[in-house]
């Protein structure tokens, strides 16, 4: 067992799109539980777009000089509550650290699945999965045979809409993407009828050639002209699950997108925006619908795994640069499989 800890702590407020000069590795001696907590020693971790948002100096936000915090998976190491065994693997949020002090009300004991590996507890059974099964049972209450445009459509959540979209008999599913790789991938690999690199051209054009009968539902992971573009392309009774809006997040006072407001009233379209944690009651639901489609194959998993816990501030950059396929993890280098 290792002597020391690492965090990860913010040390300035970006102005416009983060650099590694606003984080630090603080070093300390290894955290001891109290009566009634357990040391975590965690093994996964999760990078994600809202935490550019908490970066900011917003309500709720990342504290200067304190570690930041994020979805992480570990292993119980020492234990001074009956209620959490030295062994036992849980999830906490105290992330963004090699190892953790958390009591028993504050973690979640993982189930185990066959053949199904514990980072998709991160990405398709985690917070991203949740998100995009709330997104589109809740949400969007998307019926059999309609038509689905998702943005971002290869990050964590858009990648996992897309999936879950085809196992609920969607219609059409139209993807934007970053790069032509990225969009013959959704093609390819996750079971998109059609792509685009929404940096070809005008978005509402792009979408127009893509589903030139318009759209039902519009996943909305980035904001900007891309929710514009889905505005004039959605039919009537057109529903928009509004999940982020990461093209905002690192230009300053970026403007709010423009559409035209008289579409949501002439064919009254739906934009409704959620938060995940308040669906924490549909988190059985899910793998109920999840799991045995992972263990027959017919749901695979989008993950992008960075290794070595001092990679945790590249992974979180990469993230926002788009580098990442599906969910980005990164995990303790212990946890990487043998070579063949």
């Amino acid at each position: 067992m290792n002597e020391t800890a690492l965090t990860v702590h913010q040390t300035a407020r970006p102005h416009g799109f983060p650099t590694v000069e606003h984080f630090a590795f603080v070093e300390s001696a290894l955290p001891a539980p109290v009566a009634g907590s357990a040391l975590v020693e965690n093994l996964y971790w999760s990078v994600d777009p809202y935490h550019r948002e908490m970066m900011d100096d917003v309500p709720g936000g990342f504290a200067l000089g304190t570690p930041l915090e994020g979805r992480s998976i570990g292993r119980v190491i020492a234990s001074r509550t009956p209620r959490l065994a030295e062994g036992d693997v849980v999830m906490h949020r105290q992330g963004w650290r090699t190892h953790a002090v958390v009591g028993p009300e504050n973690v979640r004991q993982l189930p185990r699945f066959d053949g199904v590996p514990l980072t998709a507890f991160l990405s398709t059974l985690g917070g991203t999965g949740l998100t995009a099964y709330v997104g589109l049972t809740r949400i969007a209450r998307l019926q059999e045979g309609e038509d689905l445009f998702v943005s971002a459509a290869a990050g964590g959540v858009g990648t996992a809409t897309g999936r879950f979209a085809r196992l609920l008999h969607a219609g059409r599913l139209v993807g934007s993407a970053g790069s032509m790789a990225k969009a013959a991938h959704l093609v390819r690999e996750v079971g998109f009828d059609v792509a685009f690199d929404y940096h070809d051209g005008p978005v509402a054009d792009l979408l127009g050639k893509a589903a030139p009968g318009g759209i039902d539902v519009f996943v909305d992971n980035v904001g900007g002209e891309q929710l514009s573009a889905a505005v004039g392309a959605l039919r009537e009774f057109g529903r928009i699950v509004r999940i982020g809006t990461i093209s905002q997040y690192n230009i300053p006072d970026a403007p709010s997108p423009r559409f035209d407001y008289a579409d949501i009233v002439e064919k009254s379209i739906r934009m409704e925006g959620f938060l995940v944690s308040n669906y924490r009651d549909v988190q059985e639901e899910l793998y109920e619908f999840a799991v045995p489609r992972l263990q027959s194959g017919r749901l695979a998993l989008d993950e992008t795994l960075v290794d070595g816990f001092e990679h945790i501030v590249d992974a979180f950059l990469g993230m926002l640069r788009g580098e990442n396929t599906g969910k980005i993890i990164v995990r303790d280098r212990t946890q990487v499989p043998p070579a063949n």
